[in-house]
């Protein structure tokens, strides 16, 4: 045990091009007229303007800063609307970059939303995304499968992945076995902030495949240690840290709640095995602090990254593996974590990269997970291996070409649900059966049901919802 010491297609890039020809497309392009806002626009900010590519503009292959809140509402930041919630540097990011109000994970849980941002494909194209989430050895994401990190590594860069897996467990699956260099964090969905014990009771903090010993507070770790990354000298490689943090996800403990850290972990080691849940604790205001604790992490994080002078060449990318939990600020949007309705799936998207994008913009243009690990790679002149291709748009056309956004169906599948979105209108069928058409852009709140007024549009949304689901792996049992 290791011990502390202090310190161009509409299914994305795809093969189509190398590291060289995709460097000169991402240089060239006309600017793009600005899109329409929804009839309902969330929460645009009075600052920002629509969305505008800007053209002739060139740079390096970027590095990229992905960060991921764990179980963060669409609503949760002062910038979405959050009436309570304070996050600044999170709204700065916004105020520097562009701000996505139709954004999805891909996925409704933590799992099966990483699946589809590592390998850019639905969840359910793998045996593992079929967990809804992970909870034991018996599934993970396969090393033979390609993956954002190994399709970036074998590009020129350096890979890191520190935070949370939850991808599957030692010995068969972990970062380092699917291309991610460097790992630093839990392989578990949840554990208890101090002690590192998981959900069964298992110390779960790791440098590589090696435990490591820290009782700190766990987000201050995750922050030290991402921190360290971006400051580091990496020659002349461009680097990928995937940014992965627990909080705010159960238990509801914030830094300096050491009584309850300890209750907790009295819990897990006597044999409760929903101790973790910590369904008798939390509050509105704890999960306030845990909200603004998440903020004040990713701007010291940012602090580090513009200290050592890689601010404008680094892509910075924001959002959560899936829509809000208990305490979470959601409105106005219905469901949350679990669910395809819209609280369970629309996330926060923030997007920063100085060197091509200007800040101070909202876009309404509905993309999903998928996309960023296809517009990664093209950004990265990265190819994606042909015998996986991609369910992900990329986005590098609409950014930086001034293109306009592709129209497809966002598709959605969880256990009893399922959800396509098209346009502005959406399908869904939740645990009850019963098939509904939702208009988004004047309804966000889906309860004016349209599917009796529209039969034929809700017959083909279905219809393209199950051609899609025919080509995925069905679910065991």
């Amino acid at each position: 045990m290791t011990s502390y010491e202090p310190n161009l297609s509409r299914r994305a890039f795809g093969g189509a091009v190398g590291a060289t020809a995709a460097a000169a497309a991402v240089g060239l392009g006309v600017a793009a007229p600005a899109q329409a806002a929804p009839a309902e626009a969330p929460h645009a900010g009075p600052q920002e303007r629509e969305f505008r590519a800007q053209r002739g503009r060139r740079s390096r292959r970027p590095n990229i800063l992905f960060i991921l809140g764990d179980d963060l509402g669409w609503a949760d930041l002062s910038s979405y609307g959050s009436p309570h919630i304070k996050t600044p540097n999170l709204d700065r990011l916004a105020r520097q970059g562009v701000r996505f109000t139709d954004a999805y994970s891909g996925s409704a849980t933590c799992s099966p939303t990483r699946f589809s941002l590592y390998t850019g494909r639905y969840p359910g194209r793998t045996k593992g995304g079929l967990a809804e989430p992970i909870a034991d050895k018996s599934a993970g994401l396969e090393p033979t499968h390609p993956t954002l990190a190994s399709l970036l590594r074998d590009s020129g860069y350096a890979t890191a992945l520190i935070g949370k897996w939850h991808c599957g467990y030692l010995p068969d699956y972990s970062p380092t076995k699917s291309g991610w260099d460097e790992f630093f964090g839990n392989f578990g969905g949840a554990l208890e902030y101090y002690s590192k014990l998981g959900l069964g009771g298992e110390y779960d903090l790791y440098e590589g495949d090696a435990e490591y010993k820290d009782l700190r507070y766990y987000t201050r770790i995750l922050t030290e240690r991402a921190s360290e990354y971006v400051s580091r000298d990496h020659g002349d490689k461009p680097w990928l840290l995937n940014l992965n943090f627990t909080t705010p996800h159960w238990p509801w403990i914030a830094d300096g709640d050491t009584e309850a850290s300890a209750e907790v972990t009295r819990r897990i080691k006597a044999g409760d095995g929903r101790a973790l849940w910590h369904q008798d604790g939390g509050s509105v205001e704890k999960y306030k602090q845990m909200v603004e604790d998440l903020d004040r992490s990713v701007g010291e994080v940012l602090k580090a990254l513009k200290r050592s002078g890689q601010e404008e060449d680094t892509l910075v990318f924001f959002s959560s593996d899936n829509g809000g939990e208990r305490f979470s600020y959601n409105w106005p949007l219905s469901g949350n974590k679990a669910s395809l309705q819209e609280g369970g799936i629309r996330v926060p998207n923030i997007v920063r990269w100085p060197a091509r994008l200007d800040g101070g913009q909202v876009s309404h243009v509905p993309v999903f997970t998928p996309d960023w690990t296809a517009t990664l790679l093209e950004l990265a002149g990265a190819r994606a291996h042909p015998a996986y291709p991609l369910d992900g748009v990329s986005l590098a056309g609409y950014l930086l070409r001034g293109e306009k956004a592709a129209e497809r169906n966002l598709f959605w599948r969880v256990r009893g649900e399922r959800a396509l979105r098209r346009g502005d209108w959406k399908y869904y069928r939740g645990k009850a059966g019963r098939d509904q058409l939702f208009n988004l852009a004047v309804d966000i709140r889906e309860q004016a049901d349209k599917a009796a007024l529209e039969p034929a549009r809700l017959a083909e949304l279905r219809a393209a919802w199950e051609k899609t689901d025919a080509g995925l792996l069905p679910y065991p049992g």
